[in-house]
């Protein structure tokens, strides 16, 4: 019984939140009702459910911009996702949101991303009938595929936001269509901006693509000269006028999570450069296109050979091209490589860095 006060006392601090957070004894539920946790709130039961998945630890060989380098200290989607975290928690905390929400939603917002990045996804994204988008994988992961097919049983707030968690390229916060219904969700689709802008630039920086002289001089001037400047001023101003967008009115409006106009514009400056100067640069293109025929290479080989697909990680009464799809999305960078060496699907592969 005590066990049951423990989680009790922590839904009580919940009460003190904004009222605009959401709250683990107000959740829409799971699919499947469970009993409750006797020390865990509903939130924190998701964020260890994620954690504790497969598709999580292969994160760690999954590579954010650069394929397949051969430094210890680039980006890969693990250490993304924990940047992503830290930063989503530190904004959520500020602005007296649900911390443990916005920790599983941040977990978990990678978790569908295929190798290669967005260039696996790109080349998916061609080859499925309806395309391929990895929040939406993402979602298929913790719905349907985990557990041998039984799906974690998350809660409705967690994998809405983990469904919303991508956004559109023409600007960074994404409102609109596809925005997610929680504040918690909205506040882990910036940090992830966050998160990416400054750590891409510093991979960028370290593969000797660009300089730190070339940043656009907005960026430097509205942002700041390093890339801890450029976190915080982005950091604070996203708590500051979100503050204002949540905390200064009535209940009658539509809060929201947003960015004040200056850095906006900065920000967006900073996504641009990245996407001329690093992630479409031409000189990029050919290790772009190489990693996208060694995605296509597999998803068509296994199409037409589904029995030699042994992972639990496919759901057997699927069609060919669905169990296709998803074991090649869960592949990481290096043993798609390794696979498509073995198969001899691609006479050449990714040069290592």
């Amino acid at each position: 019984m005590a066990g049951y006060e423990i989680r009790r006392r922590l839904e009580e601090r919940e009460r003190l939140l904004s009222p605009f957070a959401a709250k683990s004894y107000a959740s829409r539920g799971r699919e499947r009702p469970e009993e409750p946790c006797p020390l865990r709130t509903e939130f924190q039961r998701d964020r260890d459910r994620i954690l504790h998945t497969k598709a999580f630890r292969r994160l760690k060989h999954k590579t954010q911009v650069f394929i397949a380098p051969q430094g210890d200290h680039f980006v890969t989607r693990l250490t993304h996702t924990l940047e992503v975290a830290q930063i989503a928690r530190t904004i959520a905390r500020a602005l007296n949101l649900n911390e443990d929400l916005t920790e599983a939603i941040a977990l978990g917002h990678d978790i569908g991303h295929p190798p290669f990045g967005h260039a696996g996804e790109e080349a998916l994204d061609e080859l499925l009938p309806g395309g391929f988008r990895h929040a939406q994988q993402g979602l298929r992961v913790v719905e349907c595929l985990e557990r041998g097919g039984q799906g974690l049983n998350l809660t409705w707030e967690v994998r809405d936001g983990i469904r919303y968690s991508s956004k559109p390229r023409e600007d960074i916060l994404g409102l609109g269509e596809g925005t997610p219904s929680t504040l918690e969700g909205q506040v882990v689709r910036i940090a992830d901006a966050v998160a990416y802008l400054n750590h891409d630039v510093a991979d960028a920086i370290r593969a000797g693509l660009i300089a730190e002289d070339d940043l656009p001089s907005v960026v430097k001037e509205v942002l700041g000269a390093t890339p801890s400047q450029r976190i915080d001023t982005m950091i604070r101003d996203i708590v500051e006028a979100s503050w204002a967008a949540t905390g200064e009115m009535g209940l009658d409006f539509t809060p929201r999570i947003v960015m004040g106009e200056k850095v906006r514009e900065a920000a967006n400056a900073l996504r641009e450069f990245l996407f001329e100067r690093v992630y479409r640069w031409e000189g990029r293109r050919r290790e772009w296109e190489i990693a996208k025929e060694v995605v296509r290479a597999l998803y068509l080989y296994f199409l037409q050979n589904p029995h030699q697909i042994q992972s639990e990680f496919v759901l057997a009464e699927d069609p060919p091209w669905r169990r296709a799809a998803d074991y090649v999305a869960g592949m990481t960078d290096h043993y798609a490589l390794e696979t498509a060496r073995c198969l001899r699907l691609v006479p050449d592969l990714l040069p290592m860095r």
